[in-house]
């Protein structure tokens, strides 16, 4: 029986040189097949309409578990872990998720590598195996992803919302699951979870509830033939579709106010209605019309008189996670000190608003300005990467007809009041829920909710009340938003006259240096730039430190009402402080950006400190730096690696030190100073001609370096300043063992880092090729067999031009001493199947990493960060990539092992190695062990800073202006 070719046209982009085509195959399996001639990287998405909500009662995170299961084995590949094996040898990678309505898995490979693949793949679907012996292993890897998740407050939240709703709707249950929920209690019970779990994949995955993308470089024809030959057996038992119609919120549920404890300093506070789901009228787009305005941050809008009042850092608004059966409507604000003591004031002003949608009606203009935006996106949209553009396409097919498979509700095309209207009337004092934490509620609940132990209490309240909360609110200018002035009208394309491949310096000044590059290879209407000040004065001490900070987050705090517009018209910034200064960046549509950039270059030479808005940044930053400690062990273990590293970075708790001293009139007296010396390093690129480039950084000139009241003065060659790394010792094992800052989180983690060389290319494709080789058995050996922990890699690491490769790992099982002996003990493995390696599986492998190599940029983005990398490290290697394949064509197997033997292995002679070693609650006893008693052999740090002096660093790539190496 043949599969069905759909007579359906799928929309797409105007600029989308890519071929679809539906296909049914006879078991009723949905497929969506992409053909991309120009394509890298294949790709392929399999979503099964399957997700945590058909959890059978008692076995809670069953959906996930067999997510987890299914990578194992299956009947015709037995070994375990082949597929993911198979994937990151040949320049890919995998993951998988599961939602409350639908598990997706996917991949994505080398182009010329996909039938190996997606045979594999498929078996996921056909004949898994599922070993009673990897049951175990997989409950305890849920586990420890759920211990990861315990003191997250995202998590904590989300599950509270879920436990206060209707105990027979699945909307109440836990998702995750854990070894209670997958051993303890089915034990108890006298359920085999294995046996249920292969009940569960038998009675639920069926093809017709299936949805699979593939993304590949062959012609649609040849793309069908392999998918009917891989996935025409996945059986189909012609499941109807699950229907979990019906509110997931009672009247006990509603006109509540939920006070919660987080586990970090903040507060934010969650107003939430259950609506009539949005994708009921996707064309009509209700939702994204009432989001726009509630979330809108411009003048007039409900953001900007919050934070007028100073009571809000930041406020979102939008539906929640899709699904046809219920839906929820949510805004997010977090709330400043002042802003929580007025919870009902800002409750009040945002019902106010509401009440300003419902009097001026909806309004057309508005509705067809977002149609405008979301048109451009859409036909202008930049490529992205097979495997994530399959994945997203893969969920909207659970969702949405053919044709707008690749639209979903992006474009919507019916103005509809009555529509508007219908949802606005949901979002009502009768239908609302609130949700409010912060740390001042400790020691004020009296209820605990049962999976993540989050500390909360609840009150009841009646209409009255929320209505006395709008009548006192403060009666400030509310107002529906001004047409935005940054909607691109000229979307032409400029004409390059010189199609230059790489970067070239187009213009040099005492005061700046211009790197351009005009687009000769994705033809849309955008522009990148990017500027990093070079200012002496910013990073000389914590105090400059901190400073530097605060003028960056005010800035982009003065400009967020005038430039919001920009941002929704497809048009983004940013300023960030840097090691050495601060930068900005625009990126988006060029028609306007050149106005958006005067204004911010206006704004640095205009700055004034205003004392209202530097005491809430100030407030931010203090919650920032103090909630560094709740920071999860892994994350705490990098950092503490980069601060033992890098040659003048400040830590946290000095920086919060500082903070609490600064007050308005240090920082007016620091911005002239930070910006007294400085140089611009500037990249241009896209749609933009040179004079355009070389015009816009004159008149960055003109307004800070040669206006009369100008501070700025060019850089001498002494004072550029760089970033330098610390160099470890050949042959010594250093290692920095501390306790957790955060006594409740029983994680502890491990970073063991093997410094190896100063950019080479020979040495660094020699780490590539050992790291593309080695990433997918160390995951397997330490997470899958060892089951250490939920967290578990290695990776490359590249500090400033100075490489080398880690290996992460979070774990409650063990300790961080015993992590670095496993970490150890690995490598030992794998230098036997380093040696056992055949000279075909070494020629697969650097043909694996030439076709990584030479994968094509996406997007201008992805272009102008490959090339800003290599200019703000000061290396110009703008033909990297083509070097190191010229560097891996020559490599030999023999150059590997002895790069191993001499730099990686546990004995060798030029092995540079820090261990950092972050103890957490469960492992307090060992760690004072490991400092009372030092592994043989290896050397303690004690002082981060006595150590970073101790040390000679490695050179920098950066000279001073024209001296640098071109």
């Amino acid at each position: 029986m043949a599969a069905e070719i759909s007579e359906v046209e799928i929309v797409k982009p105007r600029n989308d040189k890519r071929e679809y085509r539906r296909v049914v195959l006879p078991n009723s399996l949905q497929v969506c097949l992409i053909s991309d001639p120009d394509t890298d990287k294949a790709a392929a998405s399999m979503n099964v309409a399957v997700g945590y909500f058909c959890d059978p009662e008692g076995l809670e995170g069953l959906a996930h578990f067999l997510e987890h299961m299914l990578f194992y084995a299956s009947e015709k590949y037995p070994i375990e872990d082949i597929y993911s094996k198979f994937i990151a040898e040949h320049g890919g990678s995998t993951n998988a998720f599961t939602s409350s309505e639908s598990t997706n898995f996917y991949f994505d490979i080398n182009a010329d590598c996909l039938e190996g693949a997606l045979d594999r793949f498929a078996q996921f679907f056909i004949k898994p195996l599922m070993s009673a012996d990897a049951t175990i292993r997989e409950i305890k890897a849920v586990d420890s992803e759920h211990q990861k998740n315990l003191l997250a407050d995202v998590w904590r939240i989300h599950q509270l919302e879920r436990h206060l709703s209707s105990g027979d709707h699945p909307f109440h249950k836990f998702s995750t699951g854990s070894w209670e929920t997958l051993e303890v209690q089915p034990k108890a019970k006298g359920l085999d979870t294995r046996s249920e779990l292969l009940k569960f994949y038998e009675n639920y995955y069926s093809a017709n509830l299936m949805q699979l993308v593939v993304y590949a470089k062959e012609n649609l024809d040849d793309i069908q033939r392999l998918v009917e030959s891989k996935f025409g057996a996945v059986r189909n038992t012609s499941r109807n579709p699950f229907d979990f119609s019906g509110e997931p919120c009672s009247s006990e549920h509603l006109q509540i106010l939920v006070k919660a404890v987080p586990i970090k300093d903040c507060h934010k506070l969650k107003i939430v209605w259950p609506t009539t789901p949005g994708i009921r009228h996707y064309k009509e787009g209700p939702c994204g019309y009432l989001s726009h305005l509630i979330g809108h941050e411009g003048e007039g809008s409900l953001f900007s008189v919050l934070k007028q009042l100073g009571w809000a850092i930041s406020l979102g608004a939008g539906e929640g996670e899709q699904s046809y059966a219920f839906s929820f409507f949510n805004t997010e604000i977090e709330l400043t000190d002042a802003g929580l003591e007025h919870v009902d004031g800002v409750v009040g002003l945002v019902f106010k608003y509401i009440k300003l949608l419902h009097d001026s009606g909806a309004q057309k203009w508005i509705f067809d300005e977002l149609v405008a935006i979301r048109e451009t996106g859409f036909h202008y949209k930049d490529k992205s990467k097979p495997m994530r553009y399959a994945l997203d396409v893969a969920k909207k097919m659970q969702l949405y007809p053919p044709e707008d498979w690749l639209v979903g509700s992006s474009l919507p095309s019916k103005f509809a009041p009555d529509t508007i209207e219908k949802i606005l009337n949901e979002l009502t004092p009768s239908n609302v829920r609130i949700f409010c934490q912060s740390k001042k509620f400790e020691g004020c609940t009296n209820l605990t909710e049962p999976w993540y132990g989050t500390q909360y209490a609840v009150e009841k309240f009646d209409i009255l009340t929320l209505e006395k909360w709008v009548e006192n609110a403060p009666n400030e200018n509310l107002s529906l938003p001004m047409p935005n002035v940054f909607i691109p009208t000229d979307l032409s394309l400029k004409n390059v006259q010189e199609k230059v491949k790489y970067p070239l310096m187009l213009r040099k000044s005492p005061l700046s240096r211009l790197w351009y590059k005009p687009d000769t290879m994705f033809f849309t209407p955008r522009a990148y730039i990017r500027i990093d000040f070079k200012c002496p004065e910013s990073n000389h001490s914590p105090e400059a430190s901190v400073l530097t900070e605060m003028f960056t987050r005010l800035l982009m705090d003065y400009l967020n009402e005038y430039a919001y517009d920009a941002n929704i018209a497809g048009l983004y910034y940013g300023i960030y402080h840097t090691d050495t200064g601060f930068e900005i960046f625009c990126v988006g549509y060029n028609h306007k950006m050149r106005i958006l950039l005067d204004m911010i270059i206006s704004k640095i030479g205009d700055f004034e400190v205003r004392p209202d808005r530097f005491s809430v940044i100030k407030e931010s930053l203090r919650k920032q730096y103090a909630n560094y400690k709740f920071h999860p062990p892994h994350r705490q273990a990098m950092y503490y690696c980069s601060l033992l590293l890098e040659e003048r970075t400040w830590p946290w708790n000095e920086e919060l030190e500082v903070l609490q001293h600064l007050e308005p009139n240090n920082l007016s007296l620091f911005t002239p100073q930070l910006l007294r010396k400085t140089h611009l390093e500037c990249y241009m690129s896209g749609n933009i001609e040179p004079n355009e480039a070389e015009s816009t950084i004159e008149h960055i000139e003109e307004v800070l370096f040669k206006a009369s009241n100008s501070p700025s003065k060019p850089l001498f060659p002494s004072q550029h300043a760089t970033k330098r790394i610390v160099k470890l010792q050949n042959g010594l094992r250093y290692y920095y063992a501390v306790e957790g800052s955060n006594p409740s989180d029983e994680n502890s983690a491990l970073v063991n880092y093997i410094q190896i060389h100063q950019d080479d290319m020979k040495m660094n494709v020699k780490l590539q090729l050992l790291v593309l080789v080695a990433k997918q058995p160390a995951f397997h050996q330490l997470r899958s067999v060892e089951q250490l922990g939920y967290i578990a890699s290695l990776n490359q690491r590249n500090d400033s031009g100075v490489h080398g490769l880690q290996f992460i790992i979070q774990s409650t099982v063990k300790d961080p001493s015993h992590l670095d002996a496993r970490v150890n003990a690995f490598l030992g493995m794998f230098e036997s199947a380093l040696y056992e390696m055949s000279d075909e599986e070494f020629k697969s492998n650097i043909n694996a990493l030439i076709d990584l190599k030479l994968e094509k940029h996406k997007n201008l983005r992805e272009e102008a960060a490959f090339f800003w990398k290599e200019i703000s490290d000061g290396t110009f290697l703008f033909d990297r990539k083509e070097s190191e394949v010229v560097a891996l064509r020559e490599l030999k197997k023999e150059e590997v092992v002895e790069f191993f033997n001499n730099h990686v292995k546990f004995d060798a002679p030029q092995r540079r190695n820090l261990s950092v070693q972050i103890y957490g609650g469960l492992h307090l006893t060992e760690i004072k062990q490991v400092i009372e008693s030092p592994p043989p052999g290896s050397c303690q740090i004690t002082d981060i800073f006595s150590f970073r002096r101790s040390r000679p660093l490695y050179g920098s790539f950066k000279g001073g202006v024209g001296h640098m190496k071109l």
